[in-house]
Formats: C-alpha cells, sequence, structure tokens
C-alpha cells in the first residue's frame, strides 16, 4: 500500500511539474504578443482623443502613489489614474496629456478609458479601453451621442443629469444607464483634478 501511495505521489508530482514548464512556456511565447496588443490598443486611444499628436511620450514624472494621493483627497476617490502621457507635436511641442483612469464605479465592473487635455485644460474627450457594462445600456458610454457631450469643454468638474442639460458642466446620462454615464463623468473629473493639480502650467 505505501508502496503505491509513493509510485502515484511521484507521479502526481512530475506531471505538476511537466504541467508547469508547459504554462510557463506558453507564457514566455504569449507575453510579448500581448503586450504589443495592449500597447496597440492604447496608441489608438491616445490618437482618438489626441488627433493633432504626432507621437505620444510617457511622463517620467508620474508617481502612482502621488497620483492615487491626490485623487483620495478630491470629490472623486473611486477612481484610479494609472498612467499620463504627453502628446508631442512634430517638432516635439507638448501640446497637452492623454491620462489614463480606471473607474470602480461602474455598474458591472471597472471601466478603464484615457482622456485627451489640451494645456489650457480644454478636453479633446476620451476613449475606452476596457468595459463590461450591460449590452445595450451601460456600454453606450463609448457611443458617440454621450462622449461627444465632453468634447471641447473646459469646465472644472462635470455633473451628471437626466434630462437635456442646462448648462456646459452637465453630462446627459444614457437613458437607463444613469450609474455607468456617472462612472465615466467621475473618472474624467478626477482626471481634470489631476491635470490641474499635477501638470497644469508645467507643474
Amino acid at each position: 500500500m505505501n508502496k503505491k501511495i509513493v509510485h502515484d505521489a511521484l507521479i502526481l508530482t512530475a506531471f505538476t511539474l511537466v504541467l508547469g514548464l508547459m504554462l510557463g512556456v506558453v507564457y514566455e511565447i504569449t507575453k510579448e504578443p500581448i503586450a504589443a496588443a495592449e500597447k496597440a490598443a492604447l496608441d489608438e486611444a491616445y490618437k482618438v482623443v489626441f488627433a493633432d499628436a504626432a507621437s505620444f511620450e510617457e511622463d517620467e514624472t508620474f508617481d502612482a502613489a502621488k497620483a492615487a494621493e491626490i485623487i483620495a483627497a478630491s470629490e472623486f476617490p473611486s477612481d484610479e489614474i494609472t498612467a499620463v502621457n504627453k502628446a508631442v507635436d512634430g517638432s516635439g511641442n507638448v501640446l497637452g496629456y492623454v491620462i489614463n483612469v480606471t473607474s470602480h464605479e461602474g455598474s458591472q465592473a471597472d471601466i478603464s478609458f484615457s482622456v485627451g487635455i489640451q494645456n489650457d485644460g480644454t478636453l479633446n474627450g476620451y476613449s475606452i479601453t476596457a468595459i463590461s457594462e450591460t449590452p445595450g445600456l451601460g456600454v453606450l458610454v463609448q457611443e458617440e451621442p454621450f462622449y461627444s457631450q465632453f468634447n471641447g469643454k473646459s469646465e472644472e468638474t462635470y455633473t451628471v443629469v437626466k434630462s437635456a442639460p442646462a448648462a456646459d458642466n452637465e453630462i446627459q446620462a444614457v437613458t437607463g444607464a444613469t450609474i455607468s454615464s456617472r462612472a465615466v463623468t467621475n473618472g474624467v473629473n478626477a482626471c481634470l483634478v489631476y491635470f490641474r493639480t499635477a501638470l497644469q502650467g508645467g507643474n
């Protein structure tokens, strides 16, 4: 009986080692293509929110811990700034910034997107990079009728309303998807807070 237990244990150990090795090989093979696909998706999002930029450069001054501190002290603590890139023209001039944010207030899951902000604080809009909201409802925050409400505006913060906006800082929610609409709007607000605190005026 003991020999059989030892034999079975050895077989199980060998199987586990082989399986672990195979998974490691698969990970190494797929790691770079996955990273390349993720970068391509982000680059596409950056071009959407800063079409006149020639390139995008990682902001080396970005500090995730400092960004978290700034957002925690704001009215939008459920949002997370994850990266910042400079939008640069062909002569190397910084046109503004693309700020990546993840909202933890989605109705189904987190919503991640990139927000373009010109040097003077004017919004170029946003482009969603990850969303799992309800099809036909919350997912519509990535469609033009909703996202276009932000384009070209320079308000300090934005508020979601259910009826037609009566002021420039009001954003009309997607019908039946107020939670998703507010999640994205607050994410934009968080980016503006970070921009004004850490980036505007070369701070």
